[in-house]
């Protein structure tokens, strides 16, 4: 199984240096950036509106808990979003290849 993280980011610098190094360690087969978005949240007490970046991983399902982990290492926010939705169908050759580019999980 596969699974497609939403993360959102500050900026689209700090989107795109946290999907160089979760695609690096492949942790992750592929990353994209959306550079800008309007955000409305909760946040101390009141709602908050920022612009954001949106960072999409597309990975392995069991290393949702890895990426989620190195994410919220490498993130300025200190309650970074990284959100998992399975995928549950796509293109054969594609989640083949996305099998192939990312690691198998460690044991334990």
């Amino acid at each position: 199984m596969f699974s497609w993280l939403y993360v959102t980011t500050p900026n689209a610098d700090e989107a795109a240096s946290i999907a160089r190094t979760i695609v690096g360690e492949r942790l992750a087969a592929c990353a994209n950036v959306f550079p800008t978005m309007s955000s409305f949240y909760w946040w101390d007490g009141e709602v908050q509106q920022d612009s954001e970046s949106v960072l999409i991983l597309k990975t392995r399902t069991e290393l949702v808990p890895t990426v989620t982990e190195r994410v919220g290492a490498l993130h300025s926010y200190s309650c970074p979003c990284v959100v998992a939705l399975p995928i549950t169908a796509g293109n054969p050759a594609y989640l083949e290849w996305l099998a192939a580019e990312t690691t198998e999980p460690t044991p334990g």
